[in-house]
């Protein structure tokens, strides 16, 4: 019964749009009831050729129509967000360009074509908008990013110290801080809460949120020393945001087509003009490679450990033996290794030494010594 009722509207439907056509298209006069006008007059013929249209071809339109509606409603679902809100944007500038270009150079007053070149403008400008703005979709958001993040841990400040800020001018001074990017093997080390300790560290600390999932990833291990470096990473996050009064800041946006972190890394930094901190070699040379300025943990723990020449003099305890026959093996307070020839027979003592010679490796320096008292003999 609903279907022979629905038939029955799209008759009438179909009936009602032929004859509008037929008299919009000037071919028919209005309907008179006298039945020699109604079978001369045209508008009879678009009234049997819209009703069998109505009838035949509108139910199969309108159930393509809905079955496109529900496809593209589908496809919506499986488009992000990002590609979605960056979608509108450039629509909306592609259109408002249109518009400009149009009023510019009174494009709609051109006889016969105004209209159709209008719409042509419109709609390759939107079309341009929409394509241009999804592909540069992670620049658009690493632009509004940059200029307006989600504030996480040390972000509350309250309104009278922002205040004070912009009296004393030091408001300009935070937005031309550059950001400092964590890595995840900066984490785990720890030395980065004892380096934002000593204030040497400035501008914004940015904690990447995948960089938080694979910190998350590592601690739920099912290793335990690599779930014990995940929790001490947590710890030091958490640290670091609540004692320290470095800036902190969480970005949430991810890079869905990249499945490297590091390649993330590098991309961010691209795009916050930031620097990466990192203990990891690889990262470094990655990203000095495309440009990127990295601040290296350990190149800093070299660069400033005291400088300790040939011919100098001090005392080391020998923790334990060393690889070659006779060889002892100690470490300064910062972890420098240092060997001593003929040392062995003192392991567990504390003896003074004279240093040889000194090696820079990529993992660090190691001192090379004999004991002052066998250097003493030979004199």
């Amino acid at each position: 019964m609903l279907n022979k009722l629905w038939r029955g509207f799209l008759v009438v439907v179909g009936a009602a749009l032929g004859y509008q056509a037929i008299l919009f298209l000037g071919l028919a006069e209005e309907f008179s009831f006298d039945l020699q006008s109604i079978i001369t007059n045209n508008g009879f013929y678009g009234l049997i050729i819209g009703g069998l249209i109505g009838f035949i071809l509108l139910p199969i339109i309108i159930n393509k129509f809905v079955q496109g509606v529900l496809s593209f409603e589908s496809r919506l679902e499986t488009i992000p967000i990002k590609d979605i809100v960056s979608g509108i944007i450039g629509l909306i500038l592609g259109l408002l360009l249109g518009i400009l270009i149009i009023r510019a150079f009174s494009i709609s007053a051109i006889p016969s074509f105004g209209f159709v070149l209008q719409l042509a403008i419109n709609l390759s400008l939107a079309y341009l908008g929409w394509n241009l703005a999804i592909k540069k979709r992670d620049e658009l958001f690493g632009i509004i990013a940059k200029s307006n993040f989600k504030f996480r841990g040390n972000s509350d400040e309250s309104d009278d110290k922002k205040d004070i800020e912009q009296d004393h001018g030091q408001e300009d001074n935070k937005l031309q801080a550059t950001y400092k990017i964590l890595d995840t093997s900066a984490i785990i080390d720890g030395r980065i809460a004892d380096l934002c300790q000593t204030s040497f560290l400035e501008g914004v600390l940015i904690i990447p949120e995948f960089v938080l999932e694979e910190l998350q990833h590592i601690a739920d291990s099912s290793d335990l020393l690599k779930r014990n470096r995940g929790r001490r990473g947590l710890d030091i996050l958490k640290m670091i945001q609540k004692e320290l009064e470095i800036p902190v800041e969480i970005y949430d946006h991810d890079f869905n087509e990249i499945d490297e972190v590091d390649s993330k890394l590098v991309k961010l930094a691209k795009l916050l003009e930031g620097k990466i901190i990192t203990n990891d070699y690889n990262l470094n040379k990655v990203a000095e490679v495309q440009g990127v300025s990295v601040l290296n943990i350990n190149e800093l723990a070299n660069a400033v450990k005291p400088v300790v020449l040939p011919g100098e003099e001090m005392e080391v305890k020998i923790i334990k033996d060393g690889k070659e026959p006779g060889q002892g093996v100690g470490y300064l307070d910062d972890g420098t290794m240092i060997v001593v020839d003929d040392a062995k027979e003192h392991i567990g003592e504390k003896i003074d030494i004279l240093v040889t010679s000194v090696l820079q490796t990529a993992a660090g320096r190691m001192i090379f010594a004999k004991p002052k008292l066998a250097e003493e003999q030979v004199l």
